[in-house]
């Protein structure tokens, strides 16, 4: 499977702005639902951390074949983040969060889901990278 460079710029572009939507969904940090669920991980300071971590992202967009291990931080920080989504998921109740905020609700339904697909991505990218260097 061969994914083209035009693809994959695209496809940091779009992992940065799913990473700028919790600026929408924790209504610009006014939100006070999201960290109360996770106050460790999605603290208001973390929701920033995400939000630097999608600017990030973009950051490489077009230049992402001259940072191959940066993008290998990416793979492991979306594992990460996808990891600790289940981890939430397994001890947490969400009807609790949705009955409490719908946004916050349905940030906690899908955050993890967005950060496996990246996680993917980010890892088939360096993969991609790890190979063409080979060359």
């Amino acid at each position: 499977m061969t994914i083209k460079n035009k693809t994959i710029t695209q496809g940091f572009i779009i992992s940065g702005l799913m990473n700028l939507t919790v600026l929408v969904f924790s209504r610009g940090f006014t939100n006070s639902t999201i960290p109360e669920f996770d106050p460790v991980v999605m603290s208001n300071f973390g929701l920033l951390m995400i939000v630097i971590w999608g600017l990030a992202y973009m950051s490489i967009a077009k230049n992402y074949h001259k940072v191959k291990w940066l993008v290998g931080v990416f793979a492991v920080e979306k594992f990460i983040y996808g990891y600790i989504w289940i981890q939430w998921i397994l001890n947490n109740n969400l009807s609790d969060v949705y009955e409490k905020d719908t946004m916050a609700g349905l940030f906690y339904s899908i955050y993890g889901i967005n950060d496996w697909i990246f996680f993917v991505f980010f890892l088939l990218v360096f993969i991609k990278i790890l190979k063409e260097n080979r060359v």
